[in-house]
């Protein structure tokens, strides 16, 4: 199982300790007992203060914690609650977890919801990293810590197992995420449905998801990503695309498989199924719109590209997966 610490903070909005706790314990158990089919929680989660003692909110509502962040053990996860609009006193009033967080996350993955991403910036652990808070915040952020790529747009960030989450409620995305990256995407998407929720938003200023195994550190070959992420519907050049970040075609091929562990032609095809795997979660688009709309004119190679990748047919996966009443 995979081991979560919620960390509850004094004056902040409790949805955003409590929105992550519900669904990691939903995670691999609501779906079975829904569907009637076996079931076993994925991961084991507790709640900690500094000092072990209950938090006061902004709404009338008192936490108790499980622990103080001194009785944390190992944990494969620390997620971190909004933490209020004021930036410097929720550095100075939160000094204390400031200090636990630049020792633990050097050693953990750790996740920032709302401006709960900023202590993870007071704590050193966002420098030279993106990270996302409130669009309203931003600013701020950018003024108080710049040493972080703060992405206004982003509803999520994800940078060397530093994730972020944008406002109040992007705490239903981030987890949402957060299961994805640990579990898989069906668990996902199982998960999602069974709280009726859809799948995690990413863009604050669109819903579209970033380009997949992009946590590496070869520049050239990220930056070839971003363009296939935003021309993926296009036809592909790949000789442009390497002549594009200065590349021949063979070095490119090799560097671009060594970086994120695929073939070029083999991304272009994970980024347009993943995206009509969104499409047929939350849209009533039919097969054939989503084929032509990702890229493949051709719906029949569409189809049997999709099966390949997913197991299933679209219509089968829109079946299992889609939102109620769609064909």
């Amino acid at each position: 199982m995979i081991d979560v610490t919620v960390i509850l903070l004094e004056d902040s909005l409790p949805s955003t300790s409590m929105v992550p706790l519900e669904i990691f314990a939903c995670a691999g158990l609501l779906w079975g007992m829904l569907m009637g089919t076996p079931s076993e929680p994925r991961f084991r989660v507790r709640t900690a203060t500094i000092d072990g003692k209950k938090t006061r909110n902004l709404v009338p509502v008192t936490l108790e914690p499980s622990v103080s962040v001194a009785d944390v053990g190992r944990t494969d996860l620390i997620v971190i609650p909004a933490a209020g609009i004021d930036l410097e006193l929720a550095r100075s009033s939160n000094a204390e977890l400031v200090r636990w967080l630049a020792v633990r996350g050097k050693k953990t993955a750790v996740a920032g919801i709302c401006t709960g991403a900023t202590l993870l910036a007071a704590a050193g652990l966002l420098d030279g990293r993106r990270g996302t808070t409130h669009w309203a915040l931003v600013e701020g952020c950018r003024r108080m810590y710049p040493n972080v790529d703060w992405c206004a747009d982003r509803f999520v960030t994800e940078s060397d197992n530093v994730f972020c989450g944008g406002g109040v409620y992007a705490s239903i995305d981030l987890s949402l995420y957060l299961v994805e990256h640990f579990c898989g995407h069906l668990l996902a998407v199982q998960t999602a449905k069974a709280l009726l929720l859809e799948a995690p938003r990413i863009w604050q200023s669109s819903y579209a998801e970033q380009p997949p195994r992009s946590a590496h550190h070869d520049e050239p070959v990220q930056r070839a990503q971003k363009w296939l992420y935003s021309h993926f519907r296009e036809a592909v050049d790949f000789d442009q695309v390497a002549s594009k970040v200065g590349m021949s075609p063979r070095n490119f091929a090799r560097r671009f498989k060594a970086a994120t562990g695929e073939a070029p032609l083999a991304y272009l095809h994970r980024l347009r199924i993943d995206t009509a795997k969104r499409q047929l979660e939350n849209a009533h688009r039919s097969v054939q719109e989503i084929s032509e709309q990702i890229g493949y004119e051709d719906v029949a190679f569409f189809r049997q590209l999709f099966r390949r990748h997913t197991g299933s047919s679209p219509r089968e996966y829109r079946a299992r997966f889609g939102p109620r009443g769609a064909l």
